[in-house]
């Protein structure tokens, strides 16, 4: 079964990680970021260290551990009751990221839709990297090197994802704007996309094609 799910892209700094955080809070959504994940990692761990050594160049981690470390995720989601894949939709932050990725992902999950936080100004981005850097201790916002050489994987190799999904999936966000305003524009899309089968613990609801809410 594929799971449903959502992408967040864009570059390093964009707002994703802002944005997956509140949308994972809505009921039967799940947020997953790929970078928290690896960050979260025992640096000792054999999946650390290899975070630890891309990371610290502003590269990516391989496309096998990182889907290693997704699947894994997933199923932790899963047991613990965080994320059901027959009702719930995974907002996925910072994979695939790149068109490999995006093949091996491929029979995984279903994309409804993608949500692309565009910024124009990279000095901006560069700030926000920086800013965030202080407040978390984050190695792979460490210094400008760092940052400038995430910059540029992601547009040699990140950005080509989006020429993987067809247009009408791709909605482009402007992530120069306020947060507040980030977070109304991906809402009024998301709204409008067909929802599965859902459950608020107690009673199933199915949205049926055409017609309203019916109780199952």
């Amino acid at each position: 079964m594929k799971l449903r799910a959502i992408l967040l892209f864009g570059a390093p700094g964009a707002g994703k990680g802002t944005q997956g955080k509140i949308l994972g809070q809505i009921p039967n959504f799940a947020h997953f970021s790929c970078g928290d994940a690896f960050r979260n990692l025992r640096v000792d761990s054999p999946l650390g260290r290899v975070f630890v050594e891309y990371a610290s160049k502003g590269q990516l981690v391989p496309d096998e551990p990182t889907i290693e470390l997704w699947k894994g995720s997933i199923n932790g989601l899963t047991a613990t009751g965080r994320f059901n894949p027959e009702a719930d939709t995974i907002i996925l932050d910072g994979i695939p990221r790149n068109p490999r990725q995006v093949e091996l992902m491929h029979d995984l999950i279903e994309v409804k839709a993608i949500f692309n936080l565009f910024c124009p100004v990279i000095e901006k981005l560069i700030h926000r990297l920086q800013r965030r850097a202080l407040k978390e201790n984050r190695l792979d916002d460490a210094n400008v090197e760092v940052i400038r050489a995430r910059l540029e994987t992601y547009k040699r190799e990140t950005r080509a994802v989006l020429g993987c999904y067809p247009e009408h999936l791709i909605h482009q966000i402007d992530s120069t704007q306020e947060p507040l305003q980030v977070l109304l524009d991906i809402l009024k899309i998301l709204a409008k996309i067909p929802k599965p089968a859902v459950s608020d613990g107690n009673t199933t609801f199915m949205v049926a094609p055409d017609r309203s809410v019916q109780h199952g």
